[in-house]
């Protein structure tokens, strides 16, 4: 169960990731904006919105199939590591810059993620130390 997880996470991050950082590539080459035929149809013709397209349907059924089985608690959180990974993508294709506050915001949804893993796990422990003595 835990490849499962591990695989499923990967495969959310991987699919969030490609959503965000296809609509920052579709978001600057349809610049500049305007309510206009012209400018939706240079939008659509964008291969990065498909791409954000993949990503968030893939997302979507990545996260149904983790819900069937994951604590919903770590799932959430896990979820949003896609942050982390959007934010060190932008520094290698967009040019963006790292600061303090980014890496320690990083830092802290990792760390977040992690305690409630932790939490997870020691609860499910005593759960079944619980139905053991019981039976």
């Amino acid at each position: 169960m835990k490849r499962f997880y591990l695989f499923g996470f990967l495969l959310l991050m991987g699919f969030d990731t490609l959503a965000q950082i296809s609509f920052k590539y579709a978001g600057t080459q349809a610049l500049p904006v305007e309510a206009s035929l012209a400018w939706l149809l240079r939008v659509f013709g964008q291969p990065w919105v498909y791409g954000a397209v993949i990503g968030y349907v893939g997302a979507f059924f990545t996260w149904m199939a983790l819900l069937k089985h994951a604590p919903i608690g770590p799932a959430f959180a896990a979820s949003h590591l896609e942050v982390v990974s959007v934010m060190l993508l932008s520094v290698w294709l967009f040019g963006e810059h790292l600061n303090l506050a980014r890496v320690l915001g990083a830092m802290a949804i990792i760390a977040g993620i992690v305690c409630l893993g932790l939490a997870e796990s020691r609860e499910q422990a005593t759960d079944a130390t619980s139905a053991t003595a019981q039976a």
